[in-house]
């Protein structure tokens, strides 16, 4: 008997503990919250894998507005057009931040990195970097060149491959990765890391790289809940520190070795590295290396695994959709015909293609929940009352799959996109985020995925070999769990094209 009374005291204190804070929440005329919230974990037991998915299921029952509690973090969640263009137009100021991290803390300087920084001057000058100097239409133009010599070697591996391995049959995820790593990596510091010798310094590039990627689950778990570094996660934080202390080495050696050039013999040709050192030579109190250094790892590393993820989605929705497939390769041979290859020059006159790209977006977008947001005061969303320091997850997969957003919404149909304009359909389609924290390379990302598809439609006949894959990885990011094997046929007209 004593034992039973021992035992209820704590239960009858959780089940209080639990209800006086889900009644509490509801007198603060905050959003919907599902009960209950567990101590410690919050709402993590109810939210199922993938998570975009498993806050979509909560989403039918709470609404497109709710509450959850990820740990001791509370997490404002949208899941419709309006609200989101509420928090990125009305409230775009109060949502402008970001939450704290193990990441922003010490990849991004202790939060001074164009990811990871609040708010304020400091990011608005960063951003204008990014978007004048670094992103302009102008530099990519400048930079084109990178793009076209990658296309040309990703026409030739293809090729090669689909000669050599048994009835053209080819796993394309590697081949589309290496693509889009060069292309980022020779257009931001002049090197090509895949397809040159395998030398120490592409090693140690590549393996800060895999590194890095690997740590973001574990460091987004002890973001959310630290007490887990007391379980299994005490070295997280050390990792994640050491993984900085090399990117800082390979960053010194890479800037020093661009120092060495001088930027006049480059000519017009003028990597982003060579940009930003230019730069530090007329403010190198602002331009630290530091910053050169993050914002060079930024871009290659937010650029490369979601474009290649893209790409391969594309050609997984083609090779199940043969009829898109064959109406996209006959735009291409009536705007282009068989002369010469696709330039960036010539997208404008394939809207076809364009619109297959916007709807691989719409059914895959790379980042189903977009960067979060973090609220700097106290602020009404939806006629629900957020309180400052609340965390904003925008499910951007959920608006996109939504039927009383999008006509049939799993349905992959380009031609959706025919008459779209972007500003009319605010939030409906978003897979680059809105507002003033949108990403900077939206123009980048949409040239290298429209000119890579565009070329392997062009160059090359693509059949199915196998059942395509239409579920998602279980994490936070929208790749394929089992990589696209396929089978490609070069055109006859590919090895002409290819000597000119």
């Amino acid at each position: 008997m004593d034992i039973i009374v021992y035992l209820s005291v704590p239960i009858l204190f959780l089940v209080f503990y639990i209800t006086s804070k889900h009644f509490f929440h509801k007198l603060k005329n905050h959003p919907p919250i599902p009960f209950p919230a567990l101590p410690f974990i919050g709402h993590l037991h109810m939210i199922k894998k993938p998570f975009y998915k498993g806050l979509s299921e909560i989403s039918k029952k709470y609404g497109p507005i709710f509450f959850v509690r990820l740990g001791f973090r509370p997490i404002l969640v949208i899941s419709s057009p309006s609200l989101a263009s509420e928090c990125f137009t009305k409230h775009d100021i109060t949502f402008a931040n970001r939450p704290s991290s193990l990441f922003g803390k010490h990849f991004g300087y202790n939060n001074t990195g164009i990811p990871w920084c609040s708010y304020g001057d400091h990011w608005r000058n960063l951003r204008k970097i990014a978007t004048l100097e670094l992103l302009s239409s102008n530099q990519l133009q400048i930079l084109s060149h990178v793009r076209k010599d990658e296309i040309l070697v990703l026409i030739r591996k293809l090729v090669h491959l689909a000669k050599d391995e048994n009835d053209g049959v080819v796993h394309v995820k590697v081949a589309l990765f290496e693509f889009m790593f060069n292309v980022l990596t020779g257009m931001i510091c002049g090197k090509r890391y895949y397809g040159t010798e395998n030398s120490n310094e592409s090693e140690v590039f590549l393996d800060i790289y895999n590194e890095t990627l690997k740590m973001g689950p574990t460091a987004s778990i002890v973001d959310f809940m630290p007490f887990m570094t007391w379980f299994g996660f005490k070295d997280t934080e050390k990792k994640i520190m050491l993984i900085q202390e090399k990117r800082d080495k390979y960053m010194k050696n890479l800037l020093e070795e661009h120092r060495k050039v001088d930027v006049g013999d480059v000519g017009e040709n003028k990597n982003m590295a060579h940009v930003l050192l230019s730069l530090q030579k007329q403010e190198p109190e602002y331009y630290t290396d530091e910053m050169i250094s993050n914002l060079l790892l930024v871009l290659i590393q937010s650029g490369s695994h979601s474009s290649a993820d893209t790409l391969e989605w594309a050609f997984s929705l083609l090779l199940d959709n043969p009829d898109v497939l064959a109406k996209a390769q006959a735009e291409i041979d009536n705007v282009i015909w068989k002369e010469s290859l696709i330039n960036e020059s010539d997208l404008a006159q394939l809207p076809y293609l364009r619109g297959i790209v916007n709807e691989t977006l719409r059914l895959h977008p790379s980042g189903p929940l977009l960067m979060p947001h973090e609220s700097s005061k106290d602020c009404t969303v939806g006629g629900f009352q957020i309180p400052k320091g609340t965390i904003l997850l925008v499910n951007v997969w959920d608006i996109h799959h939504s039927s009383k957003v999008w006509e049939d919404p799993e349905r992959f149909k380009p031609e959706r996109f025919e008459d779209f304009d972007g500003g009319k359909n605010e939030c409906k389609l978003m897979p680059f985020g809105f507002g003033r924290r949108a990403c900077p390379g939206e123009n980048l990302a949409l040239r290298n995925l429209t000119l890579a598809l565009g070329s392997l439609i062009q160059c090359f006949d693509w059949e199915k070999v196998c059942e395509s894959e239409t579920n998602n990885a279980t994490g936070f990011t929208a790749a394929k769990i089992e990589p696209l094997t396929t089978k490609c046929n070069p055109r006859p007209f590919v090895d002409k094209l290819l000597s000119i």
